[in-house]
């Protein structure tokens, strides 16, 4: 369990889902030696603050909303907090402050609306989102199939009992994503793979992020990396920010939803990837980390 009661506290509908909203929380750190990707908020610090403003603990299961923001209407008067992405958020008929504890009252209708900037926003519900846990997680894993499948129109998701008072928060600072990131690597497993040619290449040109991009990696564009060493490996394990190479030769960094196997080769591993949860398409990327 998540440290919440797994008792009922009214429901939320879902009267829009949007492109892709899904239920998170910090994931399943604590299965990796099982072969389970960790999977949770693409940026915990965010779903955490949200948890912290409608007094949940942090490891609350809240809502992750992609790009298209969604419509709710819970059942019952509940707090709610909306982090991230730069979108306007309305209760009802009247306008709510993102990053700061919103009250709903029964029967309202929440409006999360497309993100202007960055790409994701999270949802706190005051006493969280209590859909039942798998393998210690209420997480949505979207490649694995683990816990609740990604949210539909008409889907009722039941709410725990309140723990706490909304935090009291005077200040809202809103986010401004970069639109260039400068990420740190560790060479890889399998960067003797690839031609010191690759190796100056990822760290001295610019990659944009390919619309072909989401929770399971954010695939860029720009200069191909060149192998030294053809054919493909026998699958192995990958972790959390492990940039991988296909054979197009442009670099994959995969993110909570990756895969615990692949056969193509591992030329670095990105040291956080969080900044990676707002970059939208066209973002500018930047790899920096050891000298040779």
């Amino acid at each position: 369990m998540n440290g919440w009661p797994a008792v009922a506290g009214g429901e939320v509908e879902v009267l829009r889902a949007g492109a892709l909203t899904t239920v998170q929380d910090l994931g399943r750190p604590g299965w990796a030696h099982l072969g389970v990707p960790r999977s949770g908020a693409l940026d915990p610090a965010a779903l955490r603050l949200a948890n912290r403003l409608v007094g949940n603990p942090e490891s609350a299961a809240g809502l992750e909303l992609t790009l298209t923001g969604c419509t709710l209407r819970p059942t019952r008067a509940t707090t709610v907090a909306v982090v991230g992405a730069e979108a306007d958020v309305r209760v009802g008929d009247r306008p709510g402050d993102p990053g700061r504890p919103l009250a709903v009252p029964a029967g309202a209708v929440l409006r999360i609306g497309p993100a202007r900037r960055g790409l994701r926003c999270w949802l706190a519900v005051a006493g969280g989102i209590a859909v039942a846990p798998v393998l210690g997680s209420r997480a949505t894993d979207t490649l694995a199939g683990l816990g609740p499948a990604p949210l539909r129109d008409g889907d009722l998701l039941p709410l725990g009992a309140p723990t706490g008072p909304p935090a009291p928060v005077d200040l809202t600072v809103p986010l401004t994503p970069p639109t260039e990131l400068r990420l740190a690597v560790r060479l890889g497993p399998r960067h003797d793979w690839f031609t010191p040619a690759a190796l100056d290449r990822l760290l001295g040109t610019a990659y944009e992020v390919s619309p072909l991009t989401n929770r399971v990696g954010a695939r860029l564009t720009g200069a191909p990396l060149p192998r030294a060493v053809a054919g493909e490996l026998p699958s192995e394990g990958l972790v959390l920010g492990a940039v991988q190479v296909p054979a197009d030769g442009q670099p994959l960094i995969f993110l909570a939803d990756h895969p615990t196997t692949g056969g193509y080769p591992v030329i670095a591993v990105v040291d956080d990837v969080t900044p990676l949860a707002q970059a939208r398409p066209g973002t500018t990327v930047r790899f920096h980390g050891p000298q040779r």
